[in-house]
C-alpha cells in the first residue's frame, strides 16, 4: 500500500533515482545555497524544483505517473530533507572555517561563539 501511495515506482527505482541520483543533487544543492550565504528560505524552493524533476525522470524512464500528488510530495520532502541537511552541515563549516577567531564547533550541526559558557540547566 505505501508503495503505490507515495512512491508510485518499486524500491528499487525509487532508491535508485530517488535516494541515489536526486539525493545527491538535492546535497550539492543545499551546499550551494550554504555557500552562496543565501537563507535557508531558499533551499525548500530548490526542493520543490528537484521533486518535479524526479517525478518527471520516473514518468519518463520508469512510465510512472507524472500527476501524482501523493508521489511528488512524498519525494519533495525526502529532497528537501537531504538538501536542509546539507546546507546546515556546510553552514556550520563555513562559519567555523572562515571566522575562526570569532566560532568553534558545537557539534554536527553547529558552532558556538568563542569565549561563551555553556548555560546549565539544574
Amino acid at each position: 500500500m505505501l508503495e503505490s501511495l507515495l512512491l508510485n515506482v518499486s524500491w528499487p527505482v525509487f532508491f535508485g533515482l530517488t535516494v541515489v541520483l536526486f539525493g545527491g543533487c538535492a546535497f550539492m544543492t543545499g551546499q550551494a545555497v550554504a555557500l552562496a550565504w543565501r537563507p535557508a528560505g531558499w533551499v525548500p524552493v530548490y526542493g520543490l524544483l528537484l521533486g518535479a524533476g524526479d517525478r518527471f525522470l520516473v514518468y519518463a524512464l520508469f512510465q510512472g505517473p507524472l500527476w501524482s500528488l501523493p508521489g511528488y510530495l512524498g519525494h519533495t520532502a525526502l529532497l528537501t530533507a537531504i538538501a536542509l541537511a546539507a546546507y546546515r552541515l556546510t553552514l556550520a563549516r563555513r562559519m567555523v572555517s572562515q571566522y575562526p577567531w570569532l566560532y568553534y564547533r558545537d557539534g554536527l550541526w553547529g558552532w558556538r561563539e568563542r569565549g561563551r559558557a555553556k548555560a546549565h540547566h539544574p
